[in-house]
């Protein structure tokens, strides 16, 4: 059983700094194509604190990006302090707005605290919390052990619930509001086999989400989630994929044709976080290409069916007699 440490099932077959060049998208793609530049105007986030676990790479690193840009100060978290630090120097370098690193294992009560501490000292108090960090392997579920299972669960739901609540009730404390979102995958819903832990896990991270923001909204905090689906990233799929065929596979169950792009989420997850989104509190955001809404009907794989084969099925049909 292989660990691989990085943020949500999309990104499981990632290797390295390797990229991808072969184009297999299909040809509807060509009705979605990505923007990849901040929407929202400048200076949307001016003076505002925004942090982010798991803001050293991948998507966490995007949303960075795109809040740094839009003038917030970042404040982001992850276990590996190299990584992370080199992050936020590019970034602020980048954008010209401050980003500060903090090491945190959002596994541990006791440094999500000293984090949090950190965070209110070096920043303020944050308007924008995004729960990003996660953990996961694939695996037959038979072959899981019970630490297996509490490594994930303790990054993905515990590590989201400690830094939720340390923050909340710092929040609380400090009578000031927040708008917090979580980054969750599509079969957070639906469940999936190999991924048992991390389904659970992330489950419990929507109800939770969904929960508070029915309970804390008083208190002048909005909770989100967005649910990724497959999304292209640097070195995407090359080590199990050098021929682009896994990828292929894939695509020909996205009805949009492509893969999603980091700067697409990121885009999503700052307007959530926004007071132009002031008003959104509770909600699940599938953000997927249109995957999910496939895979989950019956007759969708009739889609393969050529025109031939419809006019002899629908002959077919047309001599069928009764009920």
């Amino acid at each position: 059983m292989r660990k691989v440490e990085r943020r949500h099932w999309h990104m499981f077959f990632s290797h390295g700094r390797k990229t991808l060049y072969q184009n297999v998208e299909a040809p509807q793609a060509k009705f979605f194509r990505p923007l990849l530049k901040a929407m929202l105007p400048p200076d949307t986030f001016k003076g505002k604190v925004a942090f982010i676990t798991g803001g050293g790479t991948g998507l966490g690193k995007a949303m960075t990006t795109f809040l740094s840009t839009l003038g917030a100060q970042c404040v982001i978290a992850s276990r590996n302090t190299d990584v992370l630090k080199a992050t936020a120097e590019q970034i602020s370098s980048q954008t010209g707005n401050e980003v500060h690193a903090i090491q945190c294992d959002v596994r541990n009560p006791e440094m999500v605290h000293n984090s949090v501490m950190e965070l209110i000292r070096v920043a303020g108090h944050p308007d924008i919390v995004i729960n990003n960090a996660a953990g996961n392997f694939i695996s037959p579920t038979e072959r899981l052990s019970c630490n297996a299972w509490k490594t994930i669960s303790d990054i993905v739901l515990n590590g989201t619930a400690y830094v939720t609540l340390e923050i909340g009730k710092q929040l609380i404390k400090a009578q000031k509001g927040a708008a917090f979102l979580a980054i969750t995958t599509i079969y957070a819903e639906t469940g999936s086999g190999f991924v048992v832990p991390s389904s659970s896990s992330k489950a419990g991270v929507e109800a939770m989400s969904k929960s508070l923001a029915a309970e804390w909204g008083k208190y002048g905090m909005r909770f989100n989630v967005i649910q990724p689906g497959p999304i292209k990233t640097k070195g995407a799929f090359s080590r199990l994929d050098p021929t682009g065929a896994f990828e292929k596979d894939m695509i020909d169950r996205i009805p949009c044709g492509r893969l999603g792009t980091v700067e697409e989420l990121a885009n999503l997850a700052v307007f959530l976080c926004s007071d132009y989104a002031s008003w959104i509190s509770g909600a699940v955001i599938r953000f997927d290409g249109g995957e999910e809404a496939f895979i989950s009907g019956e007759f969708n794989s009739l889609s393969k069916v050529t025109k031939e084969e419809w006019d002899t099925i629908e002959g077919l049909i047309r001599k069928t007699k009764g009920s």
